[in-house]
């Protein structure tokens, strides 16, 4: 055989090799549900390669918060997962509490479970539905989202805010809960599950759903650990890990619940543990009802408490006694303008946020501002753990992943 037939057959082999492409998923991109980049070496449908861009949007609130005072740092906290914000303000306020070792009554703490469990199911809503749209399945986002909006009419009706609340104080709430806000609190419990009923009965045995989530995006239970993971994340790898109950806070060692688990971590998995997680957000959500109804009974003027009283330096006085008392209206201006002190002091405190553990790592030199303050965010973790969680898959898999682990853009980049 000559050289130039060899020369020939070489040729005629480097042109059958397998090319691969790269392209870019985002940062806009409708698929990827966010401001999120994605650079994909792909070899037909198949991701051969990812490179994340982690922090595309960092805009620096941890900083910012250094230079605000106490008082204002909830509304950064909004800004993190925005799709169930009263649980993010009431992890900061419960953060500031232990610093300053606040006592919460009974009834605050019962009505901040209510808050919190709504925001989750708010969030889970969120994630599921959108899920099934990825899945092919516009139908069933169509149905949860009217639920969604009675929640949020329930959050305006409390404090006049939908999304980014800003609800809660540091010590309670800004105001009591109006009769209305109870009202529509109740219509929404018993609408609710028969909404979710249909939810569920569309996806969850739908053999297209199933076919298209089952094995998709799966991961182990080991390296979820060792990534970090917490929350559903966490839970669909059959790891049994709740911040309310392994570190119980606002009372929830005092309500019976369950903390659905999956076995195998993959997108299926994360569907139904989040269902899973509504109908038990429900059950607390009663629970926690009943106990604010006994608190008072057994104290009919439990009904006007809604913040701790050792919290006034850092809780608005009432409108008619700012404009009445000189006293309420000292402290009105200090607490606006920033000019309370903090003690000196190291606190970390995490609520079992919709997405997992969301911590605030918290350290006060006695000043009126943090001298520094972490925000511990679920999503930062997760989406560091993407690539290896899709690389292998299909691309269409890919961003069905991406949607079953939740990750919020303004979580990710706080």
């Amino acid at each position: 055989m000559t050289d130039l037939q060899h020369q020939h057959i070489k040729l005629s082999e480097d042109s059958v090799q397998k090319q691969t492409t790269t392209i870019n998923v985002g940062p806009t991109h409708p698929a990827t549900h966010g401001v999120f980049q994605n650079i994909m070496e792909i070899d037909g449908e198949r991701v051969i390669k990812t490179t994340p861009s982690v922090g595309y949007i960092h805009r620096a609130f941890e900083k910012i918060a250094e230079r605000r005072p106490y008082y204002q740092i909830t509304t950064l906290t909004d800004r993190l997962n925005y799709c169930s914000a009263p649980i993010n303000n009431m992890g900061w306020h419960m953060t500031m509490e232990k610093l300053l070792k606040i006592n919460i009554p009974k009834r605050v703490q019962y009505l901040r479970v209510v808050l919190m469990e709504l925001a989750r199911i708010a969030d889970h809503l969120i994630c599921n539905s959108v899920v099934a749209v990825d899945a092919g399945a516009l139908t069933p986002f169509t149905y949860v989202f009217q639920s969604r909006e009675h929640i949020y009419e329930i959050f305006e009706e409390i404090c006049g805010s939908r999304l980014t609340t800003n609800i809660g104080r540091v010590g309670g709430f800004e105001r009591n809960f109006t009769p209305a806000s109870f009202q529509k609190l109740d219509t929404f419990l018993k609408n609710f599950p028969k909404v979710m009923n249909e939810f569920e009965s569309l996806l969850n045995r739908n053999r297209i759903f199933v076919d298209r989530c089952v094995g998709a995006g799966a991961f182990s239970a080991e390296r979820a650990l060792s990534y970090g993971f917490t929350g559903p994340n966490l839970r669909a790898c059959g790891v049994d890990y709740d911040v309310r109950v392994a570190q119980p806070y606002s009372s929830y060692e005092e309500f019976d619940f369950n903390i659905p688990v999956g076995t195998t971590g993959d997108v299926y998995d994360r569907f139904m543990v989040r269902n899973g997680e509504i109908w038990e957000s429900l059950k607390i959500i009663r629970q926690a009802l009943d106990k604010i109804a006994e608190v008072e009974k057994a104290d009919p003027s439990q009904k006007e408490i809604f913040y701790a009283q050792e919290a006034d330096h850092f809780h608005l006085p009432p409108k008619e006694d700012v404009y009445t008392k000189m006293e309420a209206l000292i402290y009105h201006f200090k607490i606006i303008m920033g000019e309370i002190d903090a003690p000196k002091g190291e606190v970390y405190h995490s609520v079992e946020g919709a997405n997992g553990e969301l911590g605030f790592y918290l350290i006060s030199d006695g000043g009126r501002m943090p001298y520094r303050l972490h925000f511990r965010r679920p999503c930062f973790i997760y989406y560091q753990a993407f690539p290896e969680i899709i690389e292998g898959g299909l691309l269409s898999d890919a961003l069905l992943t991406l949607s079953s682990i939740n990750v919020i853009a303004g979580e990710l980049d706080a």
